[in-house]
């Protein structure tokens, strides 16, 4: 292990927890590629850090504290499996391993094994829950009781997911590496995907009593701060803009007593302005970059909504044509949906509710509640009551989240009965 040039420790402990929380995963995502196994880099990442805790108090802590973690955990990782070798069963292809490892360089720039791993995670012969669960739980550190009650399934069951990922990529021999040019926007695709997926969860929790899970989406948002300073690509700066835009509201959507609060409600002075202008500026850029795609378009309608002093000062011209370009690159029925709300704020209710009707023939939105509750706020604005008062019980007995579901009855107590 070489030396450094040493500072020393005034709090041991303080100093080896705060470093573990800010490149625990770095040390973790470089072992995982010199060890070619996660099990064996979580134990190397743990044994590491022990020696640090043992060491470091009386020697102080080295120049490059990072490289000395993953040094550590390499060789102590190599001299367990030496000593694995005289109490079990020994291979020719295990013992070309253990010499591979000695032979193998310490990595100079450990950031590009974080990207490594978020490529390795996510996949495409992995299903996308495993893809998520692995980012989370390899890549961000996430606990496994976390993400399970963020998804809502049992501990267990992410567990064995996350292990049959595991195993998928060891038995398929899948490389822990960032693909080629040819490949990369092709697998970008799905790295970006999987992380605003997280974010989405956490952003709109799929069901139970909690809407918004800040946790989650912090997480998502730092994975994109890495993947972008790794990888600044424009679609990846869009999605981040996004990110920040709809993270920097969501003080703002809900009641003290946990209830949803629309945006045409929402206090903005709740509102984190600073992360606003940060990710308007991140939507800008990637627009400028002449490379649009659906996350950057969805950005910049974020960057609409937040930037309107009020409600009522909102461009619905601007958002209305942001969302018929997405609706080019990416149709699907819910762009279709937004956008024919964006049309409705703009033209009025009944332009908007001609284009929802038939929407709502489709399977997919049939199923969908807020494409229910869309149209019962455009009748309720129309004055027919009877039929929004129809349409919001079905967008009530729609609903998964208890919180929308309260949102709903609340507005079919407003329109009376």
């Amino acid at each position: 292990m070489p030396v450094d040039a040493r500072q020393p420790v005034d709090e041991g402990s303080a100093v080896i927890r705060d470093l573990y929380k800010r490149d625990g995963r770095r040390v973790y995502a470089a072992l995982v590629r010199l060890l070619g196994d996660f099990d064996r880099a979580e134990e190397a990442t743990q044994i590491a850090f022990l020696a640090a805790a043992s060491r470091w108090p009386a020697e102080g802590v080295p120049r490059k504290p990072v490289q000395w973690l993953i040094s550590a955990g390499r060789f102590r990782m190599i001299d367990q499996m030496r000593r694995d070798r005289r109490m079990t069963q020994w291979s020719d292809e295990a013992e070309r391993a253990v010499e591979r490892l000695e032979l193998q360089q310490d990595p100079e720039t450990i950031e590009d094994d974080r990207l490594r791993l978020i490529f390795t995670c996510c996949h495409p012969s992995l299903s996308e829950e495993a893809a998520v669960a692995m980012t989370l739980r390899e890549v961000c550190g996430l606990a496994t009781e976390a993400i399970a009650s963020a998804f809502l399934v049992a501990p267990p069951t992410l567990a064995q997911r996350i292990v049959r990922a595991k195993s998928k990529i060891r038995d398929a021999c899948i490389p822990y590496e960032v693909p080629d040019t040819d490949e990369l926007p092709r697998r970008l695709d799905r790295v970006l995907r999987v992380v605003y997926l997280a974010f989405t969860e956490g952003h709109s929790s799929s069901g139970g009593e909690n809407l918004v899970q800040a946790d989650l989406m912090a997480e998502a948002i730092r994975l994109g701060r890495l993947i972008l300073k790794l990888l600044p690509e424009a679609e990846v700066q869009g999605l981040l803009a996004l990110m920040i835009l709809q993270h920097a509201r969501h003080a703002a959507r809900m009641s003290p007593g946990g209830d949803l609060i629309p945006l045409d409600e929402q206090d903005r002075g709740l509102w984190d302005h600073a992360a606003i202008a940060e990710g308007a500026e991140h939507a800008r850029q990637a627009l400028l970059s002449g490379r649009s795609g659906p996350y950057t378009l969805q950005a910049a309608i974020a960057a609409s909504h937040a930037e309107a002093p009020r409600f009522e000062d909102t461009d619905w011209a601007e958002i209305a044509g942001l969302y018929a370009a997405l609706l080019r690159i990416e149709p699907s029925p819910v762009i279709a949906l937004n956008h024919a709300v964006a049309i409705a704020m703009r033209d009025g209710p009944e332009t908007g509710l001609a284009l929802i009707e038939p929407l709502l023939q489709a399977d997919r939105l049939g199923r969908y509640h807020l494409a229910h509750a869309a149209r019962a706020d455009l009748l309720r604005r129309m004055g027919r009551t009877d039929a929004a008062r129809q349409s919001y019980e079905t967008a009530r007995d729609l609903a998964t989240q208890e919180a929308e579901r309260r949102f709903i009855t609340r507005r079919l107590a407003e329109i009376g009965p």
